[in-house]
């Protein structure tokens, strides 16, 4: 199966990864994010255990790390000198199915949390949630975290977008201390809604923070002092999940089965996978039995996306995507 636009192509490898095939890898609700190490080594997360897993280009897995996670939401690779780091997004709840895939009854109130790991899973950092009065009736479930890299020019802020919580984004200075937030109502595009994704672009040469504001079905666009620059894609875009790049194009992950591609002045270029109708059916993204019972889909199509949710690109262009569905589904769409 090739998918293509211009004179980029790239094989599709259904069922990338080789997760070892255990009940909780069967029965698990995948909803984790992917980053490539620069070793080109594809970070991830298990669909139910709370463990990182390491692969490499070939789906190999090489290593898992136990973590004190209950999810790998959101997962941005940072370098200080020599040294690798993960800063992840943990929402803190996770649909279980002894419950039928609902959350557990104290989900509302289990906050989430934001930590710096190294690559064999052990938290450096942790973030605190910033004291600010939403907090006192909304949970903090931060989903994505970007960072003004050091190593790029940046002063080493970090970004969190709380997806799940107040739907703000927050800013903290590179020791962790929590300097302000945006809700979107800075600027003319308005109030964020599920910032499920935040990202620093660097293509144009002066960075800018993107934010997948996904429920308003637009991405929106900050300089790194938290100004409002401009808002796009609402008349192309339904469900902005997350953003890679290669090289001068922006890959946009959306929930609803497909892949986006963005040039440098924010323009669709085209969709890959493109599969939309499948959101349609009864339970997506799972199947939902007449009994109410919620099984895995049984819809899925090598060539055809499902649920995309975790992505991530390699330094020869290749695009990985975790999909957001039981037992989890990874795909590899290899340049040609």
């Amino acid at each position: 199966m090739r998918l293509g636009f211009g004179n980029s192509y790239y094989e599709w490898i259904e069922g990338w990864a080789r997760i070892p095939e255990t009940e909780s890898a069967r029965r698990g609700w995948a909803h984790h994010g992917m980053v490539v190490s620069g070793k080109g080594e594809v970070i991830s997360f298990h669909q139910a255990d709370r463990k990182l897993l390491v692969f490499d280009e070939e789906g190999n897995l090489l290593r898992s790390h136990d973590t004190p996670l209950t999810e790998g939401h959101g997962m941005t690779l940072v370098r200080e000198g020599d040294t690798e780091y993960l800063w992840v997004a943990d929402n803190g709840s996770k649909r279980q199915p002894s419950l039928n895939y609902e959350y557990p009854p104290d989900a509302p109130k289990t906050s989430g949390q934001v930590v710096k790991m190294d690559l064999n899973g052990r938290i450096v950092t942790k973030l605190p949630k910033p004291d600010i009065e939403g907090y006192r009736q909304t949970r903090f479930a931060p989903t994505s975290v970007a960072v003004d890299e050091e190593r790029f020019g940046g002063n080493g802020d970090i970004w969190v977008a709380d997806g799940y919580g107040l739907s703000y984004v927050h800013r903290f200075d590179k020791n962790g201390v929590y300097i302000g937030s945006i809700s979107g109502e800075e600027g003319r595009a308005g109030r964020f809604d599920t910032p499920h994704a935040v990202f620093v672009d660097r293509r144009k040469g002066h960075p800018e923070l993107y934010v997948a504001d996904r429920t308003n079905k637009r991405v929106q666009v900050y300089g790194l002092d938290g100004r409002f620059i401009r808002a796009f894609g609402s008349d192309f875009l339904t469900s902005p999940s997350a953003f890679a790049v290669d090289r001068d194009l922006l890959i946009i992950a959306e929930l609803r089965a497909r892949l986006a591609v963005v040039d440098m002045d924010d323009n669709l270029v085209t969709y890959l996978g493109n599969n939309q109708e499948v959101c349609s059916g009864d339970g997506w993204p799972n199947r939902k039995l007449a009994n109410g019972q919620i099984v895995r889909s049984d819809l899925l199509q090598p060539g055809k996306f499902n649920s995309p949710h975790g992505l991530a690109t390699d330094d020869a262009g290749n695009i990985y995507v975790a999909e957001w569905l039981i037992g989890g589904r990874t795909i590899k769409l290899l340049k040609k």
